[in-house]
Formats: C-alpha cells, structure tokens, sequence
C-alpha cells in the first residue's frame, strides 16, 4: 500500500518540477518544454491524490471495523449480565 511518505516523495519532485517551470518561464519558455513539465506535473499531482484515496480508503476501512467490532463487543456483553 501507498504511504504518506510516497506522496513526500511526489511533493519533492513536484517542487522540483514547478522549479524547472519557473526557469523555463524565465529563460527562452519552449512551449514545447513547458507543456512536458506542466504534463509531468500533472502526472504527479494524479500519484499524489491516488496515494491520498488510497491511504483514506485504508483507514476508513479499519475504522469501520473497528466501530464494528466495537458494536459486537458491547452488544455481546449486555447479552451476558
């Protein structure tokens, strides 16, 4: 699974690129190189938000078993007194 620490990752690179954009944007701005960054930075941002509904998805997961689990667990103890 995904974690937090891919997307740091991604952030990193997304800098990096956004960094790359600025310079170009700065200096002779190809059209060309500019819709590559702005395309890998796309493709970045995408990573970022399925790591982000992965993760999210996880710990929904866990949280609704546990609030499950949580549910038998009392019902089954009033069962009992």
């Amino acid at each position: 699974m995904a974690s937090l620490k891919d997307v740091e990752r991604v952030a990193d690179d997304l800098s990096k690129l956004v960094d790359d954009l600025r310079k170009e944007l700065q200096n002779n701005a190809s059209f060309e190189r500019l819709t590559q960054i702005a395309d890998q930075i796309s493709e970045h941002a995408d990573d970022a938000a399925g790591t982000f509904s992965t993760v999210n998805e996880a710990l929904m997961s866990r949280l609704n078993e546990l609030k499950s689990g949580v549910g038998s667990t009392t019902a089954r103890a009033k069962a009992r007194s």
